[in-house]
């Protein structure tokens, strides 16, 4: 009887033990340093995931660009280096050029969520990328011009560039070179800093939050308005792995991530608003272009990302056949 009451009980000791062993686990990067507040919107995901998740799946985080570089990290996940990465589609435009659909969206997640947008999104990466599109997270933020010095204007209210030293990037240099006609100095994020000490920039595209973590508003002075263009964070995740996935574990992923997708735009507006406040109490100043120039600006913002984007579209498999369908779902003209 003993016998059979410990071998009861460690059988089920070892029941107990393989449950606890069965929770499967995913490897995760992160583009940006912890300090800056989307990492921080993307590791509530992933403690989110992680408490509902126990014993089924993890999210185990290997680090941000000091594991892997912010622009390696999209190549990393599609070849299985990582099982997850949160990252700007910017980071990997040339291979997925319709990644600015979202760029120059005036919608949120939740509302791609809802028309079909964010669908369309993932299918895309399935077959260009091997990649599962998990979520579009901390949308509704957009961007601004910050600069050192006061802007200029020309005689018909339009921004004045020459002479600027502006720090340009994958997401927005279509705008910068093509409307503003500047001449950019491309540096990644982690690089800025030191670019704004040493004077070899003195403007840069930055979104609405984010400028106190970085530190930046140690040397800029104005925010350009009218703000433009969206975040376009998201979480990618490899597609092997995620079909390799129990199905339950696919649910509770996928669930959260719909979740945080609404709360962070929630939470990340409200950042913004503190963020704003804070720096106009240090003294940042406000400087808008008006009428005519304003609509000028946000027009050309728009309408230049979108033939960047078709005519990188035009040159891979596919074509622009999803180009239009892009625009509908990711742009109410309504909104403007």
């Amino acid at each position: 009887m003993k016998h059979t009451m410990m071998g009861a009980i460690l059988g089920g000791a070892m029941a107990v033990g393989g449950a606890a062993q069965a929770a499967e686990t995913i490897t995760a990067v992160h583009a940006f340093p912890t300090t800056l507040i989307y990492t921080k919107s993307f590791l509530e995901f992933v403690d989110k995931v992680n408490e509902r998740g126990e014993g089924v799946i993890q999210i185990e985080v290997r680090g941000g660009p000091e594991a892997i570089g912010m622009f390696q990290q999209p190549d990393a996940v599609r070849d299985g280096i990582v099982d997850m990465v949160y990252t700007p589609g910017s980071f990997y435009g040339g291979a997925l050029p319709e990644k600015d659909a979202m760029v120059a969206s005036n919608l949120t997640a939740i509302e791609t969520r809802a028309n079909g947008g964010t669908e369309l999104i993932d299918q895309i990466h399935q077959e260009k990328m091997g990649l599962k599109y998990l979520g579009w997270f901390d949308s509704g933020v957009t961007y601004n011009l910050w600069t050192r010095d006061e802007p200029q204007f020309t005689a018909d209210g339009d921004l004045e560039v020459q002479g600027l030293k502006l720090r340009g990037n994958a997401v927005y240099n279509a705008f910068f070179t093509e409307y503003l006609g500047a001449q950019v100095i491309d540096l990644p994020t982690t690089d800025v800093y030191a670019a704004l000490e040493r004077g070899v920039v003195d403007a840069t595209g930055w979104t609405q939050i984010g400028l106190i973590d970085l530190k930046w508003n140690e040397f800029l002075n104005y925010r350009i308005e009218p703000n433009f263009f969206s975040t376009d964070l998201g979480v990618i995740v490899n597609l092997e792995k995620w079909n390799s996935l129990s199905p339950e574990a696919q649910t509770i992923l996928q669930e959260v991530a719909i979740e945080h997708e609404a709360a962070s735009v929630e939470a990340l507006r409200a950042k913004r608003d503190a963020d704003f406040a804070a720096l106009e109490e240090q003294g940042m100043q406000v400087v808008s272009l008006e009428g005519d120039a304003k609509a000028r600006y946000l027009a050309a913002a728009r309408e230049k990302t979108w033939e960047r984007m078709e005519g990188l579209m035009s040159e891979q498999p596919g074509g622009t056949g999803n180009y239009d369908r892009l625009i509908e779902l990711f742009y109410d003209p309504a909104l403007d």
